[in-house]
């Protein structure tokens, strides 16, 4: 059972370029399909893990690992997401120079970057999907995307307003809303 958990998050942290975000539907589909975890334990699993400090899939298969084997089960999942990376970067690191001009090589990561949003869209829909949100719930998420994106927005302070807002909205306006009947 170990072997297989270091080869399923090997397997993840090499075939995903563009981070974390970029992970979560391979992720998904590797621990969901195997059975480890069900689809709601995966989303609420998301969730906690990205207000942990960390590189969240990480903290995700340090979960998994645990859930499964303990603590030896989150250290081998946590090495298998991370070794892959380490060694990918110290490739690159060491022959970067070499290879920094080369008109194929910029090709290669021009052509990346449009998969790689992809890759980061689709957890944000399977969460808003998961979570049920409304078409109405969806709207501060994208004022805050444009804010970071277009007026240059620390994401801190997006973060900060969120709190706020959701606290205003449960202790202040939640509130009256039930009142009025609305």
């Amino acid at each position: 059972m170990y072997w297989v958990l270091f080869l399923t998050f090997v397997k993840i942290g090499m075939f995903t370029i563009g981070g974390g975000y970029a992970m979560i539907p391979l992720i998904e589909r590797e621990v969901v399909n195997r059975g480890w975890l069900n689809k709601q334990d995966f989303i609420d699993l998301f969730a906690v893990t990205q207000s942990l400090p960390g590189i969240f899939a990480v903290n995700i298969s340090i979960f998994v690992g645990y859930k499964l084997k303990k603590i030896t089960g989150s250290i081998i999942c946590a090495l298998g997401t991370i070794l892959p990376s380490f060694f990918i970067i110290l490739a690159i690191a060491l022959f970067f120079n070499h290879f920094q001009d080369n008109v194929w090589v910029v090709k290669v990561f021009n052509g990346i970057r449009p998969a790689v949003v992809a890759l980061i869209l689709v957890p944000c829909l399977s969460a808003a999907q998961a979570l049920k949100l409304k078409r109405m719930e969806l709207i501060f998420p994208l004022i805050g995307a444009v804010l970071i994106w277009k007026a240059g927005i620390s994401p801190a302070y997006i973060v900060l307003a969120g709190i706020v807002g959701g606290l205003v909205y449960t202790f202040w306006i939640k509130d009256k809303i039930k009142k009025k009947g609305i």
